[in-house]
């Protein structure tokens, strides 16, 4: 159980800086390349596409589990201590976070929108060509 309970706050404690890294990169004071790499992380977390498919065996969480806390501790790293502040202060406000949910969610269906658009669009050519 305790391994468990560790693993849980963990993981809220990823989201909690997800959530302070796009604040992060929303603040005017935050520097270029900082926020090209809060975007990166960002992106690739709320991305329903992974680096390394989930189905692999082993290698399918290795992004992840490695490759997911590198980005955010290198994104945290870049990021000025006063802006880091600030972005946590607005991340652990829950009317901050209400209308970001939100966001997050249409972002996502409508990336799957468009990944479905294009599968059916390959298939129906590849229909067509058949016939």
């Amino acid at each position: 159980m305790p391994l468990l309970y560790t693993l849980k706050q963990k993981a809220v404690a990823v989201k909690g800086e997800t959530t302070a890294l796009y604040f992060a990169y929303r603040d005017p004071r935050t520097p270029w390349h900082a926020r090209i790499m809060a975007a990166l992380v960002v992106t690739y977390l709320i991305s329903p596409i992974d680096l390394i498919p989930d189905f692999i065996p082993v290698l399918g969480y290795l992004d992840d589990v490695i490759f997911v806390p590198l980005g955010i501790s290198l994104a945290l790293k870049l990021i000025p201590k006063e802006v880091l502040a600030d972005a946590r202060q607005r991340a652990s406000d829950p009317q901050q976070i209400k209308g970001l949910t939100t966001a997050f969610s249409l972002f996502v269906i409508c990336l799957w929108v468009l990944v479905l658009f294009f599968i059916v669009k390959v298939v129906y050519k590849i229909i067509m060509k058949s016939t």
